[in-house]
């Protein structure tokens, strides 16, 4: 396995991602990193991150809408998505029953991990329909 350079912008992207609980897409964390480090540009943070979800020290998610996010926090979670504006968000409190089984197979896989997502309307997109927005 080649050796990867740890850089300044490596490092940067990396304290800035696991200081969010948003899961932002590379445009989004492009805008956060872009403050302390005026020169990168939007393609060396999407490359970095894609880097770091391959190393497994970030997680990348593919969301329903075809939008790739990315998780500083890398323990076991699930997560919940608004099917309106998008927002990503960490679903630590789930049913009992759905973490109640232990699946070792599957349709012939044998599972070796998990992960529960969900899809709904966010509570601010819930306020703009309640208002007769959306």
């Amino acid at each position: 396995m080649p050796v990867i350079r740890n850089t300044l912008q490596r490092k940067l992207i990396l304290a800035e991602i696991r200081k969010l609980k948003t899961h932002p897409t590379a445009a989004d964390l492009f805008m956060i990193v872009r403050q302390q480090l005026p020169r990168i540009s939007l393609s060396t943070v999407y490359r970095t991150l894609l880097l770091l979800s391959e190393q497994g020290t970030i997680r990348r998610l593919t969301a329903g809408d075809g939008e790739t996010r990315f998780d500083g926090d890398i323990s076991p979670h699930h997560h919940v998505r608004c099917l309106r504006c998008g927002r990503c968000e960490d679903a630590h409190e789930l049913p009992e029953r759905l973490l109640r089984r232990n699946y070792e197979w599957i349709n012939g896989f044998r599972i070796t991990q998990q992960q529960v997502d969900f899809a709904g309307i966010c509570p601010d997109c819930q306020g703009v329909e309640n208002q007769g927005g959306v």
